[in-house]
C-alpha cells in the first residue's frame, strides 16, 4: 500500500463526504479509494469511517486521525513549495498577517489582481492588530505600520509611509469649539487606541517644540474602524491613519484638526514595513507579495 495515497484519499473521503465524491474529486474509480481506506483501516487495526447505504462519516478514532493526516499532508504541501520557492515565479501558500483595518481596504481590493498574475500562489491572509509572532504562528511576512523592528532575527523591509490626523466630527465641534493648540485638547474627549500599555501620549512636532500629551477620554479600542465610526457620530476626537480617514475628511464628514503638527502616539513611528524571518531571503512568494504592496502603496 502507498501510505502518502491512502492517506489522500482517506482526507477527500472525510471531506467529500463519501467514496464517489472523492472519486470524482480525485479523479479516478470508487473502487480504488475504497480499496486504499480499506487497506489504511487494516494496517492500523481500527475503523476510521462509519458506512450505510446512505452515506459515510468518521469515526472517533477516524477524526483523530484525520486531524493528523492532514497536519502531514499540509507539512508535505510546504516542504514542496520551500522547494520550488526559489524559482522564477511564486508557487504554494504564503501565510500573511495585516491589520485588520489596512487589510480590508488597502490591500484586499487588489488582492484579485495578485492572484490573476501568479496562478501557482494561494493566500492565506490573517487580520490582526496584534503583533505576530512569525515562527510559532506560522507567519511567513508581518506587515506592520508604526513600528519598526531592530533584530537579527527578523529582516524588515520599508514599504512606504504613511501620516496621522487628528480628526472630528463638525457637529462635535460645533457643540465643544475648534481645538487651536495641542494643549487644548486636555480639554476634549479624545477616542483612544488602546495599546495596552496604560499610556496615551499622542506627540505633537512643531516647527520648533515637541509637545507630549496624555490626552484622556472615555472609549478606547483596539480597532482603529471602531474610533473612526465613533468619530463620525460625534463622539470625539481621535488620532488615525490618513488612509482610514481620507475620504471622509474630504466629504467632510470629518475635520481634520492641528495640521501644523506631525502627531504620532508616542514614540511611534510612520513606516510601513513587511517582516519576515532571515530564511525567507530569495522566497518568491515573498518577493511577488513585497513588490505588490509596494506598487498599491506608491504615491
Amino acid at each position: 500500500m502507498d501510505k502518502l495515497l491512502a492517506l489522500k484519499m482517506f482526507v477527500e473521503t472525510v471531506r467529500c463526504g463519501g467514496y464517489s465524491s472523492a472519486a470524482r474529486k480525485l479523479g479516478i474509480s470508487t473502487s480504488s479509494v475504497t480499496r486504499q481506506v480499506a487497506g489504511l483501516e487494516s494496517e492500523l487495526g481500527a475503523s476510521l469511517l462509519n458506512r450505510t447505504t446512505r452515506n459515510t462519516s468518521v469515526t472517533v478514532a477516524g477524526q483523530h486521525y484525520f486531524d493528523k493526516a492532514v497536519a502531514i499532508l499540509e507539512a508535505i504541501d510546504e516542504a514542496d513549495a520551500v522547494v520550488a520557492d526559489r524559482g522564477s515565479d511564486a508557487q504554494g501558500r504564503l501565510r500573511v498577517s495585516v491589520p485588520v483595518e489596512f487589510g480590508r481596504r488597502i490591500i484586499a481590493p487588489h488582492l484579485g489582481r495578485l492572484l490573476e498574475r501568479h496562478p501557482g500562489l494561494e493566500i492565506s491572509l490573517s487580520l490582526s492588530d496584534e503583533v505576530s509572532d512569525l515562527l510559532s504562528e506560522q507567519i511567513d511576512v508581518s506587515v506592520r505600520l508604526g513600528s519598526s523592528v531592530v533584530s537579527d532575527d527578523i529582516v524588515s523591509k520599508r514599504l512606504g509611509d504613511f501620516q496621522r490626523w487628528v480628526v472630528a466630527s463638525p457637529e462635535y465641534l460645533t457643540r465643544t469649539g475648534l481645538p487651536r493648540h495641542p494643549r487644548d485638547l486636555l480639554e476634549h474627549q479624545c477616542l483612544r487606541f488602546d495599546y495596552r500599555t496604560g499610556h496615551h501620549n499622542w506627540t505633537f512636532q512643531g516647527d520648533e517644540d515637541v509637545i507630549r500629551l496624555n490626552v484622556q477620554g472615555r472609549l478606547q479600542s483596539n480597532n482603529a474602524d471602531i474610533l473612526r465610526e465613533a468619530a463620525l457620530a460625534g463622539g470625539g476626537v481621535t488620532l488615525l491613519a490618513d488612509w482610514l480617514v481620507r475620504d471622509d475628511v474630504s466629504a467632510g464628514r470629518l475635520t481634520r484638526l492641528l495640521e501644523q503638527y506631525e502627531v504620532n502616539p508616542g514614540s511611534a513611528s510612520t513606516c510601513i514595513n513587511a517582516l519576515y524571518l532571515p530564511n525567507h531571503r530569495g522566497s518568491s512568494r515573498i518577493n511577488v507579495f513585497i513588490e505588490f504592496l509596494q506598487e498599491i502603496l506608491a504615491p
